[in-house]
């Protein structure tokens, strides 16, 4: 099966929140996909981000879909308003809900796509029951809650298990990978099967954003062609 071409998606976690527009439009500049956002509320991970009313702002600032991962307890409560607010995707985590199909059901009905995500130390077979009702699967790479952390190795091997399990159900979501992301790695992540790469430091914290999106697209492309 031939799944989406890669997508870069740049961390505003990374950016410069106070020239945040501006910050965004060097990544369009570069070709960037989607804009991934993070939620975080101090208790399912320890630290604060940003919310709702940033969302909406950002919505208005950029033209490009926003990726919406609810580092959140009881995602539940927010998910409408965050679709509301300009999400096009959302992603809950399964360690933060008893209810996750019940999450992502609410999601598609307000009209974005589903997304489920797992942390380091949370396998993959927890999500056999859902992979039918996701758009997308996110690989926590690194421990949730704060940017700049070390890629985990076997990150990897759980994207080539949900690649594996993608084609033998010709399932169609996408694999999202967060955390640790940079031009060192990016080529064994895609040719492991990632097609969402969600980058914050490695792109922001260079001195030209738009040349590090770029340069990712092509790393991963050029893995992607070199598939056996």
């Amino acid at each position: 099966m031939t799944y989406a071409r890669i997508e870069i998606a740049p961390s505003i976690l990374a950016s410069d929140l106070a020239r945040l527009g501006e910050e965004v439009r060097k990544v369009e500049d570069g070709g960037a996909d989607v804009v991934h956002v993070d939620v975080m509320d101090g208790h399912f991970v320890p630290n604060l981000s940003i919310g709702i009313p940033v969302v909406e702002s950002l919505r208005k600032a950029t033209r490009l879909p926003l990726d919406v991962h609810l580092m959140i307890d009881q995602p539940e409560k927010y998910i409408e308003d965050f679709v509301r607010a300009g999400a096009g995707r959302v992603l809950v985590h399964q360690e933060a809900t008893a209810h996750l199909d019940r999450a992502l059901a609410m999601i598609r009905d307000a009209g974005a796509q589903a997304g489920a995500a797992i942390n380091p130390a949370t396998p993959v077979v927890m999500l056999t029951d859902v992979l039918d009702k996701v758009d997308t699967v996110l690989v926590m790479s690194v421990n949730p809650g704060f940017g700049g952390q070390k890629f985990i190795p076997n990150s990897i091997e759980k994207i080539r298990q949900l690649n594996q399990w993608r084609s033998r159900y010709n399932a169609s979501f996408r694999i999202e990978v967060d955390g640790g992301v940079d031009f060192e790695n990016t080529a064994e992540l895609a040719h492991a099967g990632a097609n969402t790469l969600v980058a914050g430091t490695s792109i922001f914290h260079t001195p030209d954003p738009a040349s590090a999106t770029r340069q990712m697209r092509k790393l991963a492309t050029e893995a992607i062609s070199q598939r056996v």
